[in-house]
């Protein structure tokens, strides 16, 4: 049996920010927080969480807070 898929709980600004600072790409955001372009994508696209630490430096790339690149979207509060 297929296992199902569930969404995550967080969403994320990470697409819509890239393209405001000058779209930029997915390598150059993993270039700039170091990781990979892939797991970049996979944050981008809320198939995976990011560890708190890259979180926050995503967030500093853009300079936002944290809570501008991502968002609680769970049934649940936070």
């Amino acid at each position: 049996m297929a296992r199902e898929e569930r969404a995550l709980p967080i969403a994320n600004q990470i697409r819509r920010l890239r393209f405001e600072h000058g779209e930029m790409t997915q390598g150059q955001l993993a270039e700039k927080i170091g990781m990979t372009r892939q797991t970049v994508a996979a944050i981008e696209a809320g198939k995976y969480s990011p560890s708190l630490e890259a979180a926050f430096r995503i967030a500093a790339v853009f300079g936002v807070r944290l809570e501008e690149v991502f968002q609680w979207v769970g049934d649940a509060p936070p």
